[in-house]
């Protein structure tokens, strides 16, 4: 494998619009890490952070945010697609991980290892590039399986997900998602946590947390007001929330 180009940490703060045609035996893997729409063959599907995806060369590729969006990415091609058989990879096709983590570290240590001048610089981007995606897509893989088992359930539950994404001021809970599929309150945490990497609760705070960010990166509300906006009865939870989650108060981030 040899990268071409690569991103670490890459922000636009709204209006981004990804789109061009790849080189021939070229391919970019894509690691998102706030929520984005992919675009395949003239159809759009809503992405969540945390998604992967690895383009060919076989159509164009094509992505956008309408706010705040930050990802990793690396341009590159290989000698022969023998070195793919071993991560089982899928292409042109969205992967949610469940371990964002471990993608961020191996996708900081390809960065790291790209700008260095090692004399086995070459050998080591090679196998943490392998890496990435023997994790990610091995991670897919396994959940496949399980949503296999799920069905007819997976339908549903992708529904409420997006429910909870576009509705991050309803006062989500256990039981009303629960019984917003028809499922039993342990049953349903089970296997949403199964299918989707993630529990129930942390996608409902996950939903806040990028509308929040969205709200204070394109509107002058004030902080109690986008609390609200976001389904927060009292301000300084938000706040606190807010700040574990990405590190920063929420003025400090509307100013950077």
């Amino acid at each position: 494998m040899n990268i071409k180009s690569l991103g670490y940490d890459s922000v636009y703060e709204k209006d981004y619009i990804c789109s061009f045609m790849p080189e021939k035996d070229s391919y970019m893997l894509l690691f998102a890490k706030s929520r984005f729409t992919a675009c395949f063959a003239g159809y759009e599907t809503e992405c969540p952070e945390n998604t992967i995806i690895l383009y060919d060369d076989s159509a164009e590729i094509k992505f956008y945010s309408d706010g705040f969006f930050i990802f990793d990415w690396i341009i590159f091609s290989i000698e022969n697609e023998n070195e793919f058989a071993e991560a089982d990879v899928i292409f042109n096709h969205p992967v949610l991980f469940s371990d964002s983590e471990i993608i961020a570290q191996l996708m900081r240590n390809i960065t790291e290892e790209y700008y260095s001048a090692g004399g086995r610089r070459i050998k080591m981007l090679n196998l943490l590039l392998k890496t990435v995606m023997i994790k990610a897509f091995d991670d897919c893989n396994i959940r496949e399986t399980v949503r296999q088992t799920a069905d007819p359930y997976y339908s549903a539950l992708v529904e409420l997900r997006e429910k909870i994404y576009r509705n991050p001021q309803k006062k989500w809970n256990v039981d009303l998602m629960a019984a917003d599929v028809n499922m039993s309150r342990s049953y349903f945490q089970h296997i949403y946590k199964e299918i989707f990497g993630v529990s129930c609760m942390s996608d409902v705070i996950s939903g806040k947390i990028e509308k929040a960010k969205e709200i204070l990166s394109e509107t002058a509300c004030t902080v109690s007001q986008v609390a609200a906006m976001c389904g927060y009865d009292n301000e300084e939870h938000f706040m606190r929330q807010f700040k574990k989650i990405v590190g920063v108060t929420p003025t400090t981030y509307r100013k950077k």
